[in-house]
């Protein structure tokens, strides 16, 4: 293009640009359909580089174009890509990109820098080669402060994104650039850093601010390299100078943060500093993540750091959270480390890094040092804050419930407490008397009164109650609990808070590990106080806790839980009511759908307490579809306990399933899956079908349709609604199941095909005929699966098994399903049906399941006595299948074989077992209504021999017995005997 068309170019992209940018909709759909539609026009990404590039055009405008070359990076730069972008194109935009380290708008230039280091993601250093040199010279530049910050800044986005490039030889690419660019950058880092110290000496706030954001993105570029492109940092000499230089840098930077955040008006320096230090910290914990062996060396130096800042008077005034938080899981890595453990260590190592490791670390670790951390922990770290007490007074159920998680990484009071555990664990030998000193020295109540004792003996209690695995053998938890813990949370002082809310905690812990079966009524009866509305909600959500975990247990007896099971649902759903936050409200919901779960049966005399809050609370949930997740968990294991009971649930349950499972809907993007499960389980537990629940089912079709991975439970639903009603299921779910599972047959994997296989026969056993009729379009295809057998042996049996019934049944659909089959193969009828059989008698072996090859050979008996056609011609592998199917089933009873699938022992069950479903004992009635339970198999291939007899004439019916294997004769005739 001339300069007249690119000028006109221009102007047309920063018009649309200027629309994109406008809070008028109208204007901003039209301008993002423009821009869309000019992604693949060649020239597009050089305008918008130009409109960027411009200063005087608004800043919105030039922020949009780069996102714009952003995203067009994303999906036409590779080569490969559709409408790729023209190399000439590329060209241009990397010579331009490398003069675009002047931009004056922090948020500009950030992105600026992001989309070199997309580019270089693809293109550095092959294709870029002038990137990494052009932006080190614009960092060396003295002379323009804001082309040096922009450069480093870009230099930094690209070491990022250069690092976590993983293939073997991009790590050497990026391990190169790093010994070629190490020395300048830890240079600048500490160049920097020491002109911001001098300058904040000056009282020069603005240059200092200028001169710590460059030694900190030197720090980022820095780290990077250590972490990523040092391949064995202990080897390296200046890699071993950087992180030295890191340790030697706390001492001042820590002073200098502390003087900031004296200084009025210091705050956002004081944050900066806070940023640097954090860097630092991050960059040894990912040192030693990275690189443990290599980080061995530093060991000593860094466990010491910890040390004196944290468990010494040398950290006092110096610490910040953050800091500390970083610190501990400096300790922890160490500690935890796989490397630098004993068991490594006596497997006769050879390694000399991981035997000098294991050294630093013992060597440090003295029995003096441990005692003095344990107790630092305990009497600094583990009590809570007046920070901590007026959380649990102004947000209880902020504070109630525990982060998890990784919360340890970032939160101090997790972070103090993993700690303690790793040191307990890796240190038990040493740390165990300390901690049952300290329990001796707490056993005698606290007085409300006396804050400090009450606090300590809450740190006490929580260290024993995380270390409980380890103290198995050391503290007799029934006695201990019966003497001490039991009268301390009977003490109902307000001011005893603490104390109950940590006991009851504590017993928590405790419950699982070494708690007897005898002393559990003793811990549910004093749940019931502490559940109840008038103590404190820390206490009360602490408690519903504990009892989850109580009943959550291996030895946990039911039957002594039965009497405080009332009383226990009244003071949850109590609970339930008194709080407030969605977490706090899910997390009650999930111990009582847990207390429901493990009772079963039990919770049946209660029903109506359990219905009394669930609708109103599922009213009040509408915008919070993770608390309606957990209603419905709850309302399924409220279903499978209230068995046939839960019918009167039903004016409650269908809406809250219809809305579900409706694919219209909103919410069944987070509620579709628990809502399945809870459709099952209500139809599993129905006693009768009603028109609510026929008319629940118009929302099957459409889930079916879906495909999605919920596929597996759509399809026990229908098979439940066919067991519930079958009338109704055939008159009104049949046919638009058929169509869905029709239009899905070819699109699912071997699985999905077993599955309708699997509905098709369901409807074959319920009506033989109708059920046919119903799925006419889906038997051809599983009768092509036979005869063109491609599928897998799980396909293979569950069309043998339709085919099968259709033959017992001996009406029209097998000869229409042949005759479909055959037409879209464009053979005979005969030709197919010989086919099918061929297969049939030569796969027999893929099905496994007596009952089903059962079936199998009950069809083959009766196509013995078939006058002529196929079967004729396969009379002797269709008697050698009746034979092998009789030596499965048949066993001797009094010197007689007999069909053991109708022998009234195996057909007596008992339909009592409260364990079973509604849907179990429908399962079962029509089991033992079906062919392989009522027909002696041996009684019918006699039967059917008899017919054939008398269809050929006796000369006949012996020339078709001696095609039969000898064997297969002889076996035949004793069971015939």
């Amino acid at each position: 293009m001339d300069d007249q068309d690119v000028s006109m170019a221009q102007s047309q992209v920063l018009h649309v640009l200027a629309q994109a940018c406008s809070q008028d909709a109208a204007q901003l759909k039209l301008a993002e359909q423009q821009l869309k539609a000019w992604e693949i026009e060649p020239g597009f990404y050089s305008t918008l580089l130009s409109v960027f590039s411009n200063h005087s055009i608004d800043v919105n405008v030039r922020w949009l174009a780069v996102m714009y070359i952003k995203n067009g990076v994303d999906r036409y730069w590779r080569k490969s890509a559709p409408n790729a972008i023209h190399e000439d194109e590329k060209d241009q935009l990397r010579q331009h990109l490398l003069t675009s380290f002047n931009e004056p708008f922090p948020q500009v230039a950030t992105q600026v820098s992001v989309l070199i280091a997309k580019i270089a993601r693809l293109d550095c250093p092959r294709h870029w080669p002038a990137l990494v040199p052009t932006l080190l010279e614009s960092v060396r530049r003295d002379d323009d402060s804001l082309v040096q910050q922009r450069a480093l800044l870009t230099l930094y986005h690209v070491t990022k994104t250069l690092a976590s490039k993983r293939l073997g030889a991009d790590r050497k690419l990026f391990q190169e650039l790093t010994s070629g660019i190490l020395t300048f950058i830890a240079h600048l880092w500490s160049h920097h850093l020491d002109r911001f110290l001098q300058l904040l000496a000056g009282e020069d706030a603005a240059a200092a601010g200028e001169a710590l954001e460059m030694s900190t993105l030197a720090l980022k570029v820095l780290r990077k390299l250590l972490v990523y492109g040092v391949r064995d940092f202990h080897t390296s000499d200046d890699a071993v100078c950087c992180v030295t230089a890191a340790f030697e840098r706390l001492p001042t930077l820590l002073e200098c943060r502390r003087r900031l955040a004296e200084r009025r008006g210091g705050g956002g320096a004081a944050a900066s500093c806070e940023k640097h230090v954090g860097l630092l910290m991050k960059l040894l914990i990912e040192l030693q993540e990275q690189h443990p062996l290599s980080y061995g060396q530093l060991i000593g130096a860094s466990l010491q750091c910890v040390v004196t800042y944290l468990f010494t008077e040398a950290g006092d005034g110096l610490l910040y959270e953050r800091f500390t938080v970083q610190c501990l899981n400096v300790m922890k890595a160490i500690i935890t480390c796989s490397e630098y453990r004993p068991a490594k260590v006596l497997s006769e190592t050879k390694n000399q890094l991981t035997l000098r490791a294991h050294k630093a670390k013992m060597d440090f670790f003295t029995a003096d040092t441990l005692v003095e951390i344990c107790r630092r922990l305990l009497s600094r770290y583990f009590p809570l804050t007046e920070t901590d007490l007026a959380l649990w007074r102004d947000d209880p159920e902020g504070f109630a419930i525990d982060e998890g998680g990784e919360a340890w990484r970032f939160s101090l009071r997790p972070c103090t407490e993993v700690l303690f555990l790793a040191l307990f664990r890796e240190f038990k030998t040493t740390l165990t008397p300390v901690l049952l000193a300290l329990v001796d020295a707490m056993r005698r109540p606290a007085d409300p009164a006396d804050l400090a004792f009450s606090l300590q003996k809450d740190a006490v209690y929580t260290a024993v109650g995380l270390a409980s695995f380890e103290l198995f053998d050391e503290i007799d938890f029934d006695a201990w609990f019966a003497t001490t813990l039991l009268p301390e949370l009977r003490i109902a002082a307000p001011e005893y808070k603490i104390i109950r809310r940590r006991v009851v905690w504590l017993i928590g812990q405790w419950v699982g590990v070494k708690m007897s079966v005898a002393q559990r009524p003793a811990l549910y009866e004093c749940l019931q106080p502490l559940l109840a509305g008038d103590d404190d909600l820390v206490v009360r959500v602490t408690a519903a806790t504990t009892l989850k975990q109580a009943i959550d247990d291996f030895e946990f007896d039911v039957e002594q839980f039965v009497p405080y099971l009332e009383s226990s649902f009244a003071l949850l759903f109590a609970l339930l009511r008194d709080v407030r936050e969605c977490d706090t409200k899910m997390h009650v919901l999930h111990v009582l759908s847990f207390v429901i779960e493990r009772c079963d049966a039990r919770v049946r005399p209660y029903a109506s307490t359990l219905l009394r809050y669930l609708p109103l609370l599922w009213d009040a949930s509408a915008e919070h579809d993770l608390l309606r997740c957990a209603i419905l968990t709850t309302l399924v294991n409220l279903v499978r306990g209230l068995g046939t009971s839960s019918e009167q649930l039903h004016g409650f349950l269908l809406p809250v399933v219809a809305l579900a499972t409706d694919t219209t809907a909103r919410p069944h993007v987070y509620l579709l899956e628990d809502g399945l499960e809870l459709w099952l389980a209500t139809l599993r537990h129905a006693p009768r079908i009603t028109a609510a629940l026929m008319q629940l089912a118009a929302n099957l079709r459409a889930l079916i349709e879906l495909g999605t991975e919920h596929l597996r439970t759509c399809f026990s639903l229908v098979q439940a609604y066919a067991l519930l009603g079958p009338r109704e299921f055939l008159a009104e779910l049949a046919a638009p199941v058929a169509r869905a599972c029709d239009a899905l047959y070819a699109d699912v994997r071997p699985e999905g095909v077993v599955a309708i296989l699997r509905v098709v026969e369901l409807a074959l056993r319920l009506f033989p005929r109708d059920g046919a009729r119903a799925f006419a379009a889906l038997i051809p295809r599983a009768l092509a699966s036979v005869v063109d057998y491609e599928d897998t042996p799980t396909v293979l049996s569950a069309c043998l098994a339709v085919m099968s019934r259709l033959v017992l049944d001996g009406g029209d659909a097998l000869g229409e399903a042949i005759a479909e089959v055959a037409r879209r193969r464009a053979q005979t009828a005969d030709a197919a049906l010989r086919r099918a059989l061929d297969v049939w008698t030569d796969r027999m072996g893929c099905v496994t399941q007596p009952e089903r090859r059962k079936l199998c050979g009950l069809a083959a008996a009766a196509l013995l006595a078939a006058p002529a056609g196929p079967a004729r011609d396969k009379f002797a592998d269709l008697v050698a299948i009746v034979v092998e199917v009789l030596n499965d089933v048949c066993c001797e009873e009094g010197g007689l074989q007999v069909d053991a699938l109708v022998s009234p022992a195996t057909t007596v069950v008992d339909d009592d077992d409260e364990l079973d479903t509604e849907h179990d004992r429908r399962k079962r009635a029509l089991s033992r209504a079906d062919p392989e339970h009522t027909i002696s198999l041996k009684e019918f291939a006699m039967a059917q021999l008899q017919s054939c007899r008398q269809t050929h004439g006796e000369e006949a019916f012996a020339r078709m017995m001696a095609e039969v294997d000898a064997e297969v004769t002889t076996q035949l005739q004793e069971f015939f005997r």
